[in-house]
């Protein structure tokens, strides 16, 4: 939602109405799977408005920086630089062995799977307006509620269920739009 609206107001994308609408009703799916109810601090909602006030900010800076660079050379100097300063601080500030006990496969998977999954990211910005991509990638709100459910991990009741389906439909909403 966020990038929506900074979207249209800030920046003056066009998204179409099919599309907004897809945009609304993933985030009501998103409430929905979270539990309307569900309480929290202030304090709580406050740091969750502020991470999804960054999201929406770095998603539009990434959709006006891949117009200007290839989505694989663009994520290369958004990630690359950034990592390769901060391993050389680490190395100068703690020394090679505390690199090498933080380097193992876990940590290169996840690297890998984090850097592959930017990249389609930015490609698909490159493709469809900011609020779609962002919503889309809402998705894996309902990889984890089928995960739970599958795995007997959580009951997943009507509630969390109704909220899936919404973030799916709202998908679909965008990608007819």
């Amino acid at each position: 939602m966020l990038v929506l609206v900074a979207g249209v107001v800030a920046v003056g994308a066009i998204v179409s109405a099919l599309a907004a609408v897809g945009v609304v009703v993933v985030a009501v799916g998103i409430v929905f799977v979270r539990g309307v109810g569900a309480s929290g601090s202030p304090r709580d909602l406050a740091l969750a408005l502020a991470v999804g006030a960054c999201i929406a900010a770095y998603t539009l800076v990434d959709k006006h920086g891949i117009t200007h660079a290839a989505p694989l050379s663009y994520l290369l100097l958004v990630l690359g630089l950034p990592a390769t300063v901060y391993v050389l601080a680490v190395w100068r500030v703690r020394g090679l062995a505390a690199l090498r006990a933080a380097v193992n496969r876990s940590t290169l998977l996840a690297g890998v799977g984090m850097f592959s999954a930017y990249a389609l990211a930015l490609a698909a910005l490159r493709l469809a307006p900011a609020a779609s991509v962002s919503a889309v990638r809402e998705s894996s709100v309902v990889m984890a509620t089928a995960f739970l459910a599958i795995t007997g991990r959580e009951r997943i009741g009507t509630e969390r269920l109704v909220g899936a389906v919404a973030v799916v439909a709202g998908i679909a909403l965008i990608s007819l739009g």
